[in-house]
């Protein structure tokens, strides 16, 4: 149980190092082709990737796990994270990156308000730890203090929403199922969905996605392969509230690169909301 207790929030802080690192090459991506296909494509790929691995790792877990819990869990969380990837993909046309990385991340706040509804107790500590992260994101974030609603930004608060529900799927799932085996499958649908849309709203070309095949192999290979089975084996059996804000350091290190890496400037203000972001996951670690 102790060992469980450092690995989990280690594997989904690992999820989040690789997220903030791959939000260059996601961005990159929609310089050659649509978000829906991009959605697709990175799906299945990290669908592709997977499938080795379920045999690779097949433990008595997953033998005495039912198939119809594997693919009634994987499609629902599938449903879930199409929602949410394609509503990010979306926004990122309209909105700003740290505009996107704010209200993207609002399901810190919204996690323990659809549990409440679903029976879940409210935990005092994990509320100021919420509300932290969130003053930290925001100082991060948003570089002035205008909050006008436009159209990406719908998008993104929904795409929070998609995300939140996306989180609490796992939560539920996760202590039934195999998680290689259900993160492959909600890719499967996942992008079986975006290539329905990609078909139906854009015009995909094989030139196009020869130009972004750097980008999509590596946000199809780390940031969806692996990337979100981490999310799907660090949540198993931890408080989806504590989960989200590990997750949400996404941010933070999504800007420590973009410093170190890039060798753009943080300022004062940023280096605060990183430090705050950084002490609302301790409180709701002690």
């Amino acid at each position: 149980m102790k060992k469980q207790k450092f690995l989990n929030p280690l594997f989904l802080f690992f999820a989040a190092f690789i997220w903030g690192t791959a939000f260059a090459a996601q961005s990159a991506g929609m310089e050659y082709i649509g978000p829906f296909t991009f959605s697709a494509l990175r799906s299945f790929i990290g669908s592709l990737f997977l499938l080795p691995f379920i045999w690779i790792f097949k433990k008595k877990d997953n033998a005495k796990s039912k198939i119809s819990d594997n693919i009634k869990g994987g499609f629902v969380c599938g449903l879930a994270l199409c929602a949410a990837a394609n509503l990010q993909q979306t926004a990122l046309l309209y909105a700003s990156v740290g505009k996107s990385g704010f209200l993207t991340a609002l399901y810190i706040i919204i996690v323990p308000v659809i549990g409440v509804f679903l029976g879940k107790k409210l935990n005092a500590k994990l509320c100021i730890a919420s509300l932290c992260a969130l003053a930290g994101l925001y100082l991060l974030c948003m570089k002035t203090n205008q909050m006008k609603l436009e159209f990406g930004d719908i998008l993104l608060l929904l795409c929070a929403v998609a995300f939140s529900i996306h989180i609490l799927a796992i939560d539920h799932y996760t202590q039934k199922v195999n998680g290689i085996t259900l993160s492959c499958i909600q890719f499967f649908v996942c992008g079986a969905i975006s290539a329905f849309l990609m078909f139906a709203f854009e015009t995909p070309s094989l030139p196009a996605i020869a130009d972004a095949r750097l980008p999509l192999l590596y946000v199809g290979i780390f940031s969806s392969g692996i990337a979100y089975t981490f999310q799907i084996i660090g949540q198993k059996g931890l408080n989806p509230v504590v989960a989200s804000l590990i997750m949400s350091l996404e941010s933070v290190i999504s800007a420590i690169a973009g410093w170190v890496i890039l060798g753009q400037t943080l300022s004062g203000r940023e280096i605060a909301g990183c430090a705050v972001m950084f002490l609302a996951i301790l409180i709701a670690q002690i």
